[in-house]
């Protein structure tokens, strides 16, 4: 019995391992690719009736997956940093044989023939798929409570939200119930939740991996990246999926995805911008004043940092909600109960089984967004609302344009407030869409924004830090937040088991 209770302790402390560290070890013979799934298998049994992070774990193939990794490592056909390290799949990103849902009731059975690029790129480095990870119903949410699934929770205080619309995959990270996971974002999906979470994540730029597979929400805007513990783990997770795909009409050529050489101590001489319009009103003074500690670190290493306008925040809302309900309209429109997916019971000819499909498919959320986005389509109002938005998206770019000839990077909140509670977003959704207003630029322009945790709330909520860099300009994200990270504690604990110490009162 004893030994018993070893082996499940001895599990259980590999899941304080980050995904490189972990990937050390199984190259080392020191943990086996089985006892890895394990642990993070038993670590999802063990707390997902209080976090609610994954829609699909499938614990029978991720245990077939890990004895065949294993073979291949021990043949020497896997070398990959990531071979046998466990990973969870936000559940927009199709995965063959296994359930796919977009967490949308319209979805619920769409079991998809194909996997999707990116997690194919994983596959091949020797990845273990554990499941499908909550999300906002189509990723349109930023607190995961739109999913028909039931809602995620905040690892860190379970009465908050964990953020969105990758809530599940940045609460199963922070949760310690996988070492890492992906995520999408179109407009801070990614971000958001990982400062809520106080994990690590990356938006890459535009184009950096392919999404072929994606189930897409803002088709200009989407793209995939990683969700981890760290900013190592990042720049590896990306550097494996990061890849040309003919099968993308938007996927580019790179010849400079070798992110983990970027992963340098020093930030001596780099330019740091700190825009004035995203410190203004409506910013949480815990948060301002966490990111703002955060930047005079860098500046004690070497950093030049300065303030600058930015300008042109004030319509990026309205322009990222038209152009992506617009093209939410168009890509949401494959969903009609005729190929695929949910279909009603009972109906009168075709048009009425349309009609009662969606009616019945699609959850509140996104049935507002596909209404918005068709109204700025419609004749008479496409030239005064979604021409305009696609002016304004170029005028952002060019306002970019203008700061990165001055700056290596941006330095800014990545919300403007930590977790909200549960519900508090939901009964208004306006308030909910303003959360994004430092997330959604990046998206409409193109660039890549990593999140980092630099610090925590009066009530003990994560807060996160948002590095901004121009196209193709990672290495430099990746260089600046790995030197924050070298400044502050490196050991990983999860932030579940941080809470559930601080209710015993030892934290």
């Amino acid at each position: 019995m004893k030994d018993q209770q070893e082996r499940i302790g001895d599990l259980m402390s590999l899941m304080q391992l980050t995904a490189v560290e972990l990937g050390k070890k199984i190259k080392a013979g020191e943990v086996s690719v089985v006892e890895a799934t394990e642990a993070a298998l038993n670590a999802i049994e063990a707390k997902e009736d209080k976090v609610n992070s994954f829609v699909t774990v499938d614990r029978e193939g991720a245990l077939k997956q890990a004895k065949e990794v294993q073979k291949k490592i021990d043949a020497g056909e896997l070398t990959s940093p990531l071979a046998g390290v466990p990973v969870a799949i936000k559940d927009n990103m199709c995965t063959e044989g296994l359930l796919t849902t977009c967490s949308s009731k319209i979805l619920g059975n769409f079991v998809p023939t194909f996997t999707s690029e990116a997690v194919l790129n994983l596959q091949k480095a020797g990845a273990v798929i554990l499941g499908k990870t909550n999300m906002d119903e189509f990723a349109m949410g930023s607190t995961t409570e739109t999913s028909a699934f039931g809602e995620t929770k905040n690892p860190w205080n379970t009465e908050h939200v964990p953020g969105g619309s990758s809530g599940g995959s940045c609460a199963a990270v922070a949760a310690g119930e996988c070492f890492y996971a992906l995520g999408s974002d179109t407009g801070g999906s990614i971000r958001q939740p990982s400062s809520f979470c106080g994990v690590t994540g990356i938006k890459p730029t535009y184009g950096t991996v392919s999404r072929y597979g994606l189930i897409a929400y803002g088709s200009s805007l989407d793209q995939i990246g990683p969700v981890a513990k760290d900013v190592t783990d990042c720049a590896t997770i990306l550097e494996t999926i990061a890849s040309h795909d003919l099968k993308d009409s938007t996927s580019v050529e790179r010849k400079d995805t070798d992110f983990t050489s970027a992963l340098v101590d020093d930030v001596k001489g780099m330019k740091i911008g700190i825009p004035k319009d995203y410190f203004g009103e409506g910013l949480d003074p815990e948060v301002k004043e966490a990111v703002l500690n955060a930047a005079k670190k860098l500046e004690e290493k070497g950093a030049i940092v300065e303030e600058f306008e930015l300008s042109l925040v004030e319509y990026a809302i309205p322009a990222y909600y038209v152009i992506a309900c617009a093209e939410a309209s168009s890509n949401l429109e494959r969903f009609d109960g005729v190929k695929y997916g949910y279909r009603t019971k009972e109906y009168e000819g075709l048009h009425n089984m349309y009609k009662k499909t969606r009616s019945e498919g699609f959850g509140p959320e996104v049935k507002r967004r596909i209404m918005l986005g068709s109204f700025v389509l419609s004749s008479g109002y496409y030239d005064a609302y979604y021409l305009k938005a696609l002016r304004t998206k170029a005028l952002i770019k060019k306002a970019f344009d203008s700061a990165f000839a001055k700056y290596d990077m941006i330095l800014a909140p990545a919300a403007p407030t930590t977790a909200p509670k549960l519900g508090a977003s939901l009964s208004d959704p306006i308030k909910m869409y303003l959360g994004d207003i430092y997330t959604i630029s990046v998206n409409l322009a193109g660039l890549p924004g990593i999140s980092i945790p630099v610090g925590r709330d009066a009530k003990g909520l994560p807060v996160g830090m948002q590095l901004i860099g121009d196209c193709f300009q990672e290495k430099k994200l990746f260089q600046a937040a790995y030197t924050y990270e070298c400044l502050t504690e490196k050991k990983w604990v999860s932030m579940y088991d941080k809470t559930e110490a601080a209710g015993k009162g030892e934290a």
